[in-house]
């Protein structure tokens, strides 16, 4: 028996484009050899070509053979919706070879995840030798690695006391190469999390009426990360942890496992964004633990268009034991292990979560900058707000003591339907000016926004 809904097809859906076009495949004239089982759905639907498609039911994962660079595609949405709307289209019955083969690699690849490795078996005298050899080599490649980096940092120093000394007025004539030539160096210093600061300091340059300010606050904000990296035996071990995390260092899911808090609770997707950098997507999915009330970060890469590794479905809850990487305000994690069963969609914000303010959510974030100065946005849910339309500025979102923050962009129509003009919950995620709407609960339904450009 099928039990998947509309809301959990259209919450996948990864913008407002694809699920319309979803609905309009979510016809079996459109389809043929369709199918479901206890543990997936499949069919083939016919476009400019013949498209394999199957969803993992205990993720909503999709896999469809089309070229599209959007993940779930429209085919996947269709099939899903098709399963919800007209579940009787699909016959139950034993997965076709393609489907099969490729529930079996994710299955191995969920297993592999999962499995603890086993410990070392004891070592005779020549395997320790060899052993130590190794150590020593790894030890010598972090040493190295940590001169460049030091190096680096140096000549970034060095770099930015000239640029002020000579005055933020003359980069209005610099090209990108300026920063991306800075950025370069960094790279090769090993320091990639600094390049990418600095380019994104490229950015900023007649971005707004005030970008002086904002270029001087982002410098002074990579001035103090370089300072710290120096100092880094004097802080404590979270914040040492975050700093060479944004310097570059990157840590394994067994150093992550071993270092950071385990939390396992039922988590609700808050919602999502992607960014784009060249042939680089980023997505960021927010999720809330409703017992620990714990916020989390899962970050999915993907290269060259792939599909991204895990599923999440906005607005929808599940039960799961996450890894936090270690923080001083922890907020990155992964999912170390989840029931293999179907998450299901929320239709309210739990009377336990989110915030009853924009004072408390400030406040909120006020204290995770005190714990960890350069985190550059947090999400939360926000309860009892009404967004206000402007016809000559940012619109507003307030709160029921009159308080209000901005919202990013200038469209929030679909927002304002949604409320009608009452108060309703936000899920929203905030960069310290403006607010980015990622999904709001009204009228007992979860409705994902896209005001973010996800």
């Amino acid at each position: 028996m099928l039990t998947i809904t509309s809301e959990q097809a259209l919450a996948a859906a990864p913008d407002l484009s694809a699920a319309q076009a979803g609905r309009k495949l979510a016809d079996p004239r459109h389809w043929r050899n369709l199918g479901y089982s206890a543990q997936a759905l499949w069919g083939e639907c016919q476009g400019s070509a013949l498209y394999q498609v199957r969803v993992e039911l205990a993720s909503l994962n999709v896999k469809c053979s089309c070229p599209s660079r959007k993940f779930p595609c429209k085919h996947g949405i269709g099939l899903m919706l098709m399963a919800a709307t007209t579940p009787d289209a699909l016959t139950e019955s034993e997965p076709p070879d393609w489907v099969a083969s490729w529930l079996e690699k994710r299955a191995t690849r969920a297993e592999a995840a999962a499995t603890p490795k086993a410990p070392a078996a004891p070592k005779d005298d020549a395997e320790d030798g060899g052993d130590a050899k190794a150590a020593a080599a790894v030890a010598k490649r972090i040493q190295k690695r940590e001169a460049l980096v030091r190096d680096g940092l140096e000549t970034l120093d060095l770099w930015t006391r000239d640029l002020i000394r000579s005055g933020l007025g003359e980069l209005e004539t610099q090209p990108a190469r300026f920063w991306l030539d800075q950025a370069k160096r960094l790279v090769d210093a090993q320091a990639s999390g600094m390049a990418g600061r600095l380019r994104a300091m490229s950015g900023i340059v007649h971005a707004s009426r005030d970008w002086p300010q904002r270029l001087l606050d982002a410098l002074g904000e990579a001035a103090l990360l370089s300072h710290a990296y120096r100092q880094q035996e004097a802080l404590d071990p979270p914040l040492r942890a975050d700093v060479r995390s944004l310097i570059g260092w990157s840590l394994t899911t067994d150093e992550v496992a071993a270092a950071g808090d385990h939390v396992r609770d039922r988590w609700l997707v808050l919602g999502q964004t992607i960014y784009e950098d060249d042939r680089l997507r980023t997505q960021r999915t927010w999720l809330l633990g409703e017992q620990s009330a714990r916020l989390a970060l899962i970050l999915q890469f993907s290269a060259n268009w792939r599909e991204f590794a895990e599923t999440f479905v906005r607005g929808s809850r599940f039960q799961a034991e996450l890894h936090f990487w270690p923080s001083a305000y922890p907020l990155r994690a992964r999912v170390a292990s989840r029931p293999d069963d179907l998450a299901f969609m929320a239709t309210a914000l739990p009377a336990t979560l989110g915030h009853a303010s924009i004072a408390a959510f400030l406040g909120e974030f006020a204290r995770a900058l005190g714990r960890q100065p350069w985190l550059d946005r947090l999400a939360g849910a926000l309860r009892d707000v009404t967004p206000i339309p402007s016809p000559d500025g940012p619109w507003l979102l307030a709160d029921q003591a009159g308080d209000a923050l901005p919202l990013a962009g200038g469209d929030h129509w679909r927002l304002l339907a949604l409320s009608g003009g009452r108060a309703l919950d936000l899920l929203a995620e905030w960069d310290g000016e403006r607010l980015s709407p990622l999904g709001a609960f009204a009228e007992g339904c979860y409705t994902p926004l896209e005001e973010t450009g996800a």
